[in-house]
């Protein structure tokens, strides 16, 4: 993360961070700690400072109001269809369940999301900004579902319960185990020489994360040229979604990265936010 906007996900980052190091903090007190650091007397001055620079979407710039989106009522047998395992790579599961006319997404390591119908194949969470879109083959059959969220599109394939278990099952062994999965440091070593020497290695990056980078680079850039070169980097635990977060001193700050890879040894996620 690189600025203020990003407040939550650092407060998220923190928190997962102390939790992993048996330093457990409520989410309230990872939100003022964060807004402090940032230098903003308490959260609540820092929310609303967010809210007053956020950019307007598309809708908003041409309209001049926020999007409107209308929900539509959609029948049982066809939320039924949807109902099922999707998976994210190899870390974690979306699981999509109905409750009555209601359909639930939940990620590993999640709470419940209620998504809303707007078209038959596509839905909206009122929780958080996404969009879930449900791809059908002829025969009718829901063989994947693409997520909406933060500019990306991800696609996660459908997949059996038994995999699933398997998939969820593994996360959770590795949460309590709070060791780094083999590869992450050298891993994230490389990556981090890489993006301060600006020269990413696109190669060492999932195809979605390379577009993500590319599409960040010129931020990315100020922020690590401010951080300036690797000087240390420490293991700090695992975060509730399966990555491996590190407290990294650079020459004029610290940062905690999380770090995520696939069975292949490619880097999947890849964020860093400010540390303390």
């Amino acid at each position: 993360m690189r600025d203020f906007r990003d407040a939550k996900v650092m407060a998220q980052t923190l928190r997962e961070a102390l939790n992993a190091r048996s330093y457990p903090i409520t989410h309230s007190e990872s939100l003022e700690l964060v807004a402090r650091t940032l230098g903003f007397p308490d959260w609540n001055v820092l929310s609303a400072k967010i809210q007053a620079d956020a950019p307007p979407s598309r809708a908003q710039s041409e309209t001049g109001s926020k999007p409107v989106r209308r929900e539509i009522e959609i029948d049982r047998r066809v939320l039924d269809q949807y109902v099922g395992y999707y998976r994210l790579g190899d870390q974690a599961v979306m699981t999509i369940s109905r409750e009555g006319k209601q359909l639930m997404s939940r990620l590993t390591g999640q709470p419940n999301v209620p998504i809303y119908g707007e078209a038959k194949t596509k839905f909206f969470a009122k929780l958080v900004n996404a969009q879930i879109s449900f791809i059908v083959d002829a025969a009718g059959r829901t063989t994947s579902l693409v997520l909406r969220q933060n500019g990306r599109d991800i696609e996660m394939k459908r997949i059996d319960r038994a995999e699933a278990a398997r998939l969820e099952r593994a996360l959770e062994q590795k949460v309590e185990s709070q060791s780094p999965s083999e590869g992450t440091e050298q891993a994230l070593r490389r990556l981090i020489e890489s993006l301060v020497a600006g020269e990413p290695n696109f190669d060492d990056m999932s195809a979605p994360l390379a577009e993500l980078t590319r599409k960040q680079w010129p931020d990315i850039q100020v922020s690590l040229g401010k951080a300036g070169q690797m000087q240390s980097l420490r293991f700090m635990g695992v975060a509730s979604g399966g990555v491996d977060v590190y407290l990294v001193q650079h020459k004029h700050r610290s940062l905690y990265w999380r770090i995520g890879l696939d069975s292949r040894g490619i880097i999947v996620s890849a964020h860093f936010s400010p540390g303390l």
